[in-house]
């Protein structure tokens, strides 16, 4: 007769170690809630195991390697650079490992969080049973993240693939990478492999980055290729095929066969959720994740569900935000809402891609006629010259009095420059209030107060202040 599992009770019950969990768990405990933490695989999620850490670790590799190359351009000579993949993978894991103590069962037991290292499932609408107990909950967030999506294409299942899970595991570079999706994951990676050696194509069944602005969207498509990255746009895959040298993907216009080393699947991510047993506890579900209202509360009053689970939007900043409303809402009963209007997303190439707020296509679709959309170029920016960085672009969206709306930077340090939009967007503040900003010279983020200026300066060094300070001259 098997032996009846030891029975818990907690105040909070965290299903999963990754971004979002890790946040509530941590947050909860030292706010003084007894707090039970589940997780079946590595602490850190993925974010620090298979996501952002890696990817950016990487990324450092290769704007390193593309440093050598491009030390000409200043006058000093460097031969080719010579990447030692093996060391580079090593950096990668190098990286994790320093983060991973932040992460670790230690530290969360530290904080007075009971660590549960095994997979969790509902057996009733507050209790959970994992390896050998049974937790009783006065309430429970359930955080458990996303994999990778497999698209259904034909032969896909017969051929070995990378996912996100995988590539940082590489021991050898890929001689010719074939990427399947791009979106952000995909571009990072075709940028980062191209970078340290590696043939690379991406196949993108409609066109690169839609969430984000075409026309910024387009220039860094063209400095993908130019660093012979093949892209491939609307490419619909008919068939995939392990052939002797590697593997072979075949695209259903005039049957063309490109073959590669590897694949890596970048096609999106899936909530993870098909071991919860979701329905003991009453929760609503569906392929996009768990049911959640604005306060992040699920079909079960006393259940929260935040990050990846929720489905869109996917990012670790995202569910850090969201581990603030459940806390607020878990503990204080305050009745948090989420909003994400003033949500970034950064695609970390080389120039940045970063967004915040409306595109244009979707605030012409709001505000119609009141709306102005105003460009500066990096090239008009002195910090941008002297590094050798003025091919970006930054985009911003405003209503014609100036409120504003939407934020797009193609640039050197984009991702850091945004920063600014948020708070404007976040506040609700018109360009007026960039303006009179003091910023110091010479530096990148003096593109934003250029497009402040931009907005501006058509009114007003138009006919009518003309006049009406040659009048104050004639008077005075």
């Amino acid at each position: 007769m098997a032996a009846r599992a030891k029975t818990l009770n907690c105040d909070v019950c965290v299903i999963g170690a990754g971004s979002a969990g890790l946040s509530v768990a941590a947050g909860a405990a030292q706010l003084g809630a007894r707090v039970v933490l589940f997780e079946r695989a590595k602490m850190g999620g993925d974010c620090l195991n298979y996501g952002c850490v890696p990817s950016k670790a990487l990324l450092a590799a290769a704007h390193a390697a593309q440093a050598v190359t491009e030390a000409r351009d200043f006058g000093i000579t460097a031969g080719r650079p010579e990447v030692d993949f093996p060391a580079v993978m090593r950096h990668v894991q190098d990286a994790i490992s320093q983060i991973a103590p932040h992460d670790s069962v230690e530290r969360f037991e530290r904080l007075g969080v009971r660590v549960i290292q095994a997979e969790a499932r509902f057996v009733g609408p507050r209790e959970i049973v994992g390896g050998d107990l049974r937790v009783r909950a006065k309430r429970i967030v359930v955080a458990t993240g996303s994999t990778a999506v497999i698209p259904a294409i034909p032969g896909i299942d017969r051929v070995p693939l990378l996912t996100n899970e995988s590539i940082f595991s590489l021991e050898t570079r890929p001689e010719h990478l074939l990427i399947i999706g791009g979106g952000p994951i995909g571009v990072e990676m075709a940028q980062a492999f191209r970078r340290l050696g590696s043939k690379v194509t991406i196949f993108e069944s409609t066109r690169l980055l839609q969430k984000d602005e075409p026309d910024l969207v387009e220039r860094l498509r063209r400095q993908l290729t130019s660093e012979g990255i093949e892209v491939r746009e609307g490419a619909k895959i008919a068939e995939i095929v392990k052939v002797d040298h590697g593997t072979e993907i075949r695209l259903e216009t005039n049957s063309e066969r490109i073959g590669g080393s590897h694949v890596l699947v970048a096609a999106g991510r899936q909530p993870s959720l098909n071991t919860l047993q979701l329905e003991r506890a009453g929760i609503r579900y569906s392929a996009r994740g768990i049911e959640v209202d604005a306060r992040l509360r699920t079909s079960n009053k006393y259940i929260y569900a935040l990050g990846d689970a929720i489905g869109p939007p996917q990012f670790t900043h995202a569910a850090a935000y969201q581990a603030g409303i459940v806390i607020r809402n878990l503990l204080f009963r305050l009745g948090a809402k989420v909003n994400y209007r003033a949500l970034p997303w950064v695609t970390y190439t080389d120039p940045e891609l970063a967004h915040v707020g409306l595109t244009e296509a979707e605030a012409r679709q709001q505000f119609g006629r009141d709306l102005q959309v105003t460009t500066v170029d990096f090239s008009q920016n002195d910090r941008a010259q002297t590094e050798l960085r003025a091919g970006g672009e930054i985009k911003v969206i405003t209503r014609t009095n100036g409120t504003i709306l939407g934020a797009s930077i193609l640039g050197n340090h984009a991702g850091e420059i945004i920063q600014l939009w948020v708070l404007a967007i976040s506040q609700k503040l018109r360009l007026s209030a960039l303006t009179g900003l003091i910023l110091p010279y010479p530096t990148l983020g003096e593109i934003s107060k250029g497009a402040a200026s931009a907005f501006y300066g058509p009114k007003l060094f138009s006919a009518w202040p003309k006049r009406f300070v040659r009048l104050l001259l004639w008077f005075a």
